[in-house]
């Protein structure tokens, strides 16, 4: 590569050794943590959203139907338009020390007019606390950058791996709900004070 292409000019040859593209993603980026990246989706994360998608266990007490294909996923992300109508969304995870999509997580104004805590994994990544990380980088980002006052998770019952994120989180119970197929979901908040708290 030439220095030309970075926008200057320079009289000796020159070669930048630095692979700059997973730095691309940086100028999307929501949030970090010590070992994750949250950034905004991108057309390119079509193949990671069909497979994880495509796993049965990871979508089991979701409500959501599996992408057939990957233009299925491709039309998704190119319709997704959270970030200009909210501010937020859903971001990918990424891990910092390999650039590596893992996942999603961030929040999301829901049909009920809440806004709403939610994250999903690849299977191999479960156990490792990269949903807890990131989940409580998204309230950290929903409470002191946007100032919402209030951010909700919904789980079903049976999901007590995730039921146990939200209770690390310091979200406690609400109500129960339907939720996108599921009639006895559980509802639990947490408001910025409480969060303050932790």
């Amino acid at each position: 590569m030439s220095s030309s292409r970075l926008g200057g000019e320079c009289n000796a040859p020159f070669q930048l050794s630095l692979n700059y593209e997973p730095l691309l993603f940086l100028v999307n980026l929501v949030t970090e943590t010590p070992r994750l990246l949250l950034r905004e989706f991108e057309i390119s994360d079509a193949e990671a959203l069909l497979r994880l998608n495509s796993n049965e266990e990871v979508l089991r007490y979701t409500g959501d139907i599996a992408f057939e294909t990957v233009q299925d996923a491709r039309n998704f992300l190119e319709n997704y338009n959270e970030y200009e109508r909210n501010g937020f969304g859903r971001w990918a995870v990424v891990l910092k020390d390999s650039g590596s999509f893992i996942g999603w997580c961030g929040l999301k104004k829901n049909e009920e007019g809440y806004v709403d805590l939610g994250f999903r994994f690849f299977q191999e990544e479960w156990g490792k606390g990269y949903a807890t990380e990131a989940a409580e980088a998204s309230l950290s980002f929903g409470f002191k950058k946007l100032g919402l006052k209030e951010i909700i998770g919904r789980v079903a019952p049976e999901n007590k791996a995730s039921l146990r994120v939200l209770e690390k989180l310091g979200m406690t119970y609400w109500k129960s709900g339907n939720c996108h197929g599921i009639p006895d979901a559980m509802y639990y908040k947490i408001t910025a004070p409480s969060f303050a708290e932790k």
